[in-house]
């Protein structure tokens, strides 16, 4: 990929989860606004394919979200490759469980609270101590939470459990890491990936009839809202999740 000035030319992100969907779009909008991106994913295969393409503006490093010898060997590789970090997407999330919360099995319920919310501060405590934003004084952290964790949502409200404290906890880091870093969220509804198609597959038109824009999101909508979080323009926001649910929670709906 040939050299590209944007408004984060000189810059290192991490995005975590980012062979497909949301994390993919996101690493691909930051490439081209001008960073320099580690992806990291579980598949390896399936993360070499999705670095491929993006040229020396990209590595990818395979692993768990939630295993600190991945973590650690991420962070060696951009400090090896890039020599910075600036920016940091916690995107990777996991949710294997369906149906109400009485009958949840509390293996996979901490299981996922490990990965959504344990990870999401591991990788940012991490990132910190690896010189987030040391460079430029402007380091950037943006969260994946869900509109899940602002209301009830059937069959997934565990995952809005840890959602909810997703964007807690973004809050929280945004006034401790200040001013030298800046937190925020993103709080999607039902995005067209294959990890929510359970939630819309063959049946799109009735479920997009509740959101006010007619329409369910897509990862790059998800993308456009997280590169702005990143750049210099949005350098006064801090501590805020943004919802970008088309106005569904506006008219009454639930994801």
């Amino acid at each position: 990929m040939t050299h590209v000035d944007g408004p984060l030319t000189g810059r290192t992100a991490l995005v975590t989860g980012a062979s497909r969907g949301i994390g993919l779009a996101i690493a691909q909008r930051l490439i081209a606004d001008g960073a320099s991106v580690c992806l990291t994913a579980r598949r390896e295969e399936q993360l070499a394919e999705a670095v491929d393409g993006f040229g020396d503006r990209a590595i990818g490093v395979a692993g768990a979200a939630d295993d600190p010898v991945h973590r650690a060997e991420v962070f060696e590789r951009i400090a090896t490759e890039f020599g910075r970090l600036d920016i940091l997407i916690n995107n990777a999330g996991i949710n294997p469980v369906y149906g109400p919360l009485a009958g949840l099995d509390l293996d996979a319920a901490r299981k996922v609270l490990e990965v959504n919310v344990i990870g999401t501060l591991a990788w940012t405590q991490e990132a910190v101590g690896a010189g987030l934003g040391a460079q430029s004084n402007a380091g950037v952290v943006v969260n994946l939470s869900s509109v899940t964790g602002e209301v009830p949502s059937p069959g997934i409200g565990w995952y809005g459990v840890t959602k909810a404290a997703v964007s807690h906890l973004t809050r929280t880091l945004s006034v401790e890491l200040a001013p030298r870093i800046r937190v925020n969220a993103v709080a999607p509804a039902v995005v067209k990936t294959r990890f929510a198609r359970a939630l819309y597959e063959g049946r799109e038109g009735e479920i997009a009839a509740d959101y006010p824009m007619g329409r369910l999101g897509t990862p790059e909508d998800v993308a456009d809202a997280v590169a702005y979080l990143c750049v210099d323009g949005s350098g006064w926001v801090t501590g805020q999740v943004l919802n970008l649910d088309g106005g569904l929670l506006n008219a009454g709906g639930t994801a």
